[in-house]
């Protein structure tokens, strides 16, 4: 069975691959502070481990390791808190061309303290040991309490580490059998001859307020004295906690060891062809008019609610992602009676609309589809019509939905492909050199995309909708009252010439047939599963 993880993407432009690898009786949450500092620059593969995360089944180490790497990238560079280091130093000394670099924040090679060498003494974790074995839950509360310090910082932390790990919103009865794997690990992982031996760069991260693991000593210091690819910081008011208590100096030490030609100036982000705020505000003046002209949308939302009837799922939520005026809602619950239906839009206008029109009991979110609201595998199924063409970077937008899907969830989807509005298209370039219409990604960037986040499955399909018109304005008003005008970045600053805009409709009329002209919709239609 894989392990339980997440792939981000960078939000920026990617220079580095980290895993990050979380401490005993903790899972991948504690690193969410962190997130958004280094997801700038790097691409983040986060992991719940074995005989660490409560609920997690103990594997032996050996199976553990191999299952990191399974779901990890070829090569990366592994940031480990606690434990977690632990496990990062072990990967490096045993796969080395898997592991570019290692970065250990409150780790103690030997967590036992030994003659000459400080850590915990054997009698402690004997101790918690036993606790564990008779009160896994109570074991860990006290556990957090010796990780959180002295008072009066103390408190703050425990109830921010409650909060990320879900002990606040009341986490089910662990298993204290595979909470004792984590604990022999700790017993009797002895690196202090691997840190010697690494070929691959280190930063050694300790707290100087940390209970558990010492600032480095002689014996440490005597360890790597020989090594200058090997780096040791004390960082002076942290404690273990460190996610948690200092995201911003952890995330600013790991740019500088891992990155240091950008450490100096905010890292570039890639140019985005769309820019979301105009999308939102574009939707936001249609939404009164959106219905009364969504023909073509109404109909490929009718045949993507076909898709669902194909799946054997009785959801228990259920996103409308991109849900605009709401018109789908009542078709999805009355598919899915049983479930809680979730509305959400990148346009507030569509959400206060939707909302002032939509039945009790659901939810209205304003969110983008790239940077989602929700919480990790909180809905099962994903539906959203003609929505997803409005983002710009789908390796963003697959994750994301990959992250909030349950285990076993599908998303069903359309979105434009680029010979949408392939006419007006070729009207507007016989008038001039301009970008009047909106590129849209074809179905070779989606596979592409989808392809670089681990346990997802895309399959596509492509249909061609069409639509006429007596006028040419006919369709630039309907455009117009959908809030689908041209948002590209490209787009020409003000408006058309009159002569641009004549040499348009002469080209355009000359694909008149029976008194119409044609507008062709290039729908791709998509279904996303995870393992």
């Amino acid at each position: 069975m894989p392990l339980p993880y997440e792939y981000l993407p960078a939000t920026g432009l990617a220079r580095q691959d980290l895993v990050l690898l979380h401490g005993w009786g903790s899972d991948r949450q504690v690193w969410r502070p962190l997130l958004g500092l280094l997801r700038p620059w790097a691409n983040i593969t986060l992991l719940d481990l074995p005989g660490c995360a409560p609920g997690v089944p103990a594997r032996p180490l050996e199976s553990v390791l191999k299952d990191i790497l399974a779901c990890c990238p070829m090569s990366a560079a592994y940031i480990g808190w606690s434990l977690g280091g632990q496990l990062a130093l072990e990967l490096a000394c045993r796969w080395p061309g898997r592991v570019s670099a290692v970065v250990t924040v409150c780790t103690n090679p030997r967590f036992i303290a030994e003659e000459g060498w400080p850590g915990i003494g054997a009698e402690a974790l004997t101790s918690l040991r036993a606790e564990v074995r008779v009160d896994a839950d109570a074991a860990l509360r006290r556990f957090q309490i010796l990780q959180a310090g002295a008072p009066p910082g103390r408190y703050a932390l425990l109830r921010a580490l409650r909060q990320v790990t879900g002990q606040a919103r009341g986490r089910p009865t662990v298993a204290s059998p595979d909470l004792l794997t984590g604990l022999e690990w700790l017993a009797t992982l002895d690196q202090r001859a691997v840190l010697a031996a690494l070929e691959q760069p280190q930063l050694h991260l300790r707290g100087r307020q940390d209970p558990l693991v010492p600032a480095p000593g002689p014996a440490m210091t005597a360890v790597m004295r020989e090594r200058p690819s090997v780096h040791i910081r004390v960082l002076e008011e942290v404690g273990h906690l460190a996610p948690l208590q200092a995201p911003q100096l952890l995330a600013d030490e790991m740019l500088r060891f891992l990155c240091p030609e950008i450490a100096q100036r905010v890292p570039e982000s890639a140019p985005r062809a769309l820019e979301k705020a105009d999308i939102a505000a574009s939707f936001s003046r249609a939404a009164s008019s959106y219905d009364s002209v969504a023909h073509v949308q109404r109909d490929v939302g009718e045949q993507l609610l076909l898709a669902l009837d194909r799946l054997r799922v009785a959801p228990y939520r259920v996103l409308d992602l991109g849900c605009g005026t709401g018109f789908f809602r009542s078709a999805l619950q009355r598919r899915f009676p049983a479930a809680h239906y979730i509305g959400l839009d990148l346009a507030p206008g569509m959400v206060r609309y939707a909302r002032a029109r939509g039945g009790a009991g659901c939810a209205w979110l304003v969110g983008d589809a790239e940077a989602l609201p929700l919480a990790n595998q909180s809905v099962d199924i994903v539906f959203s019509s003609l929505a997803l063409q409005w983002c710009d970077r789908p390796e963003l937008l697959f994750a994301e939905l990959a992250r909030v899907l349950a285990p076993g969830g599908v998303c069903v989807f359309t979105s434009l492909g680029p010979q949408t509005l392939c006419e007006l298209r070729a009207a507007w370039a016989a008038a001039d050199d301009f970008q009047h219409v909106n590129t849209f990604l074809p179905t070779a960037v989606l596979r592409a995309a989808a392809a670089k986040v681990p346990g997802v499955h895309l399959v596509m399909e492509q249909r061609a909708f069409a639509a006429d018109y007596s006028q040419v304005r006919d369709l630039l008003d309907e455009l117009k009252a959908l809030g689908a005008h041209n948002m590209n970045r490209h787009r020409p600053v003000g408006l058309a010439s009159r002569q641009a805009l004549h040499a348009m409709l002469r080209a355009y009329e000359a694909r008149r047939s029976a008194g119409r002209l044609p507008a062709t919709y290039d729908v791709i239609f998509g279904t996303l599963e995870t393992a």
